[in-house]
């Protein structure tokens, strides 16, 4: 999901101005949104794939393209993963793109409204599926799993350093009681281990099972395989993160593409990484800066690195 607010796209002059949209370009937005970043890359000739799950964003575009049909009409609107993108783009006859975007984490809107339970600022149903058509719910998964697993999702996926403690305290109160909403489970994290600095305890949690119940970590891996494989020579790939996990698991493919010389024993050098080659375009992840920061305080966990392929 494109993380956004409202009509306010992150890091949206600094991603546009990376992606170098040529004229009849052929770019993925694997994280539609509310077409914030898409809609920068068709007002500059490009052609978008526009990829969500989620039912609302896509009735959202709808409506943004139907009141400017102008700059909208080379947009095309597919229901589905970020992690399907290569056959998304397959089914569109694209063998090969310009330019790949994406914007990880939650939207805006999503966070916003109670009724999605990605929030424990907010009471509503433990759901925080990103696609309400089916699949397991944040609830399933609280009330489902042995304390084992509800460990591992905690400690793997939220880096939640009581990820045992509070695992175990909820298999053992939902025995009396199911989970049903995020203000139960928020509230019951923070009578248990307290709250200490800034972050409510139930942070690290909350963010787990978002990422459990969407396979946010899958769906990113294939992602990045897929969308690397269907770039130009020349082609770039911009993603924004909010996580540190996530972020991790994005320099790290990078930073495999981009490779490095290798001096070899017997003189000279030669190049070490993944196929197909990349270079840098970011040499560091860029981060929103102070004027986005006061106008849209969600920015400010947002880490944007792009890369170019070589050839492909």
């Amino acid at each position: 999901m494109a993380h956004d607010t409202g009509h306010k796209p992150v890091l949206l002059s600094e991603t546009i101005s990376a992606l170098a949209v040529k004229p009849d370009g052929l770019y993925i937005d694997g994280t539609l949104g509310r077409a914030g970043h898409t809609r920068e890359i068709l007002a500059l000739g490009g052609k978008v794939l526009g990829i969500d799950r989620d039912d609302q964003a896509l009735e959202e575009v709808a409506k943004i393209a139907g009141g400017e049909p102008e700059i909208f009409a080379n947009l095309s609107v597919a229901k589905g993963r970020h992690g399907d993108l290569k056959r998304l783009a397959d089914e569109k006859g694209w063998k090969k793109v310009d330019g790949i975007l994406l914007d990880l984490g939650v939207s805006s809107p999503q966070l916003d409204e109670a009724g999605r339970g990605f929030s424990f600022l907010r009471d509503g149903p433990l759901d925080m599926r990103m696609d309400r058509a089916g699949g397991v719910s944040a609830a399933d998964i609280v009330n489902g799993e042995d304390a084992g697993e509800l460990t591992k999702i905690f400690r793997n996926l939220g880096e939640e350093p009581q990820a045992v403690r509070i695992a175990k305290a909820i298999a053992a109160a939902r025995a009396k009681k199911r989970f049903e909403t995020t203000l139960e489970l928020a509230d019951f994290i923070e009578r248990l281990v307290g709250r200490r600095g800034g972050h409510h305890p139930a942070t690290r949690v909350f963010q787990a099972l978002r990422m459990a119940v969407n396979d946010e970590m899958g769906e990113l891996e294939r992602a990045l395989e897929d969308g690397i494989s269907i770039l130009k020579s020349g082609g770039r790939f911009a993603v924004i993160t909010f996580e540190s996990l996530t972020d991790r698991v994005v320099k790290r493919f990078f930073a495999a593409h981009v490779g490095k010389m290798v001096s070899l024993q017997q003189g000279g050098e030669k190049w070490e990484g993944a196929l197909p080659r990349a270079v840098a375009v970011t040499r560091k992840a860029v981060k929103a800066a102070e004027e986005e920061l006061n106008l849209n305080p969600r920015s400010r966990s947002a880490k944007l690195r792009v890369i170019e392929v070589k050839e492909n």
